[in-house]
């Protein structure tokens, strides 16, 4: 382990813990899609519900859709979280803390069986990641410098 301490600033813990948090609302979110399985009756192996299923198709997409898009996102978000991180890493795990809160927004958004909901708070999660994105180059721009 002392390798990586040595390689890693002491604050790159925070970013590791805003991930595991991340990881936990992910699973809750799978845990809401669950339950709206069983409240709506759409079984597996159906990935999106028609009418045809239940007549409550679209609340039930709505939900299985914001954590689909949750997890479209997630290696975008992790991967710039973890090199953005080694650069900056209070910087990052500020910003993937925003994110995660964004994304709670997005997800609960969604889930009212109106679309446009998602984006009240939870459009906010492109901040987060277009700072991460300037965190990821920076540190680009600072190997190439050394």
């Amino acid at each position: 382990m002392a390798g990586v301490e040595l390689l890693l600033p002491k604050e790159y813990g925070y970013v590791v813990l805003v991930l595991v948090l991340y990881g936990l609302v992910n699973v809750w979110m799978a845990l809401q899609v669950g339950k709206a399985r069983r409240k709506y009756k759409v079984m597996y192996p159906i990935m999106y519900a028609t009418a045809d299923d239940t007549k409550d198709y679209n609340l039930f997409n709505c939900v299985q859709r914001g954590h689909q898009n949750s997890l479209e996102m997630m290696p975008t978000f992790f991967l710039l979280t973890v090199l953005g991180g080694i650069r900056h890493p209070l910087v990052s795990a500020s910003l993937g803390l925003f994110y995660t809160f964004t994304r709670i927004f997005y997800f609960k958004g969604y889930s009212t069986g109106v679309p446009k909901n998602r984006l009240s708070i939870g459009k906010y999660n492109f901040i987060a990641i277009f700072g991460l994105m300037i965190c990821t180059i920076s540190l680009g721009v600072h190997l190439l410098r050394a």
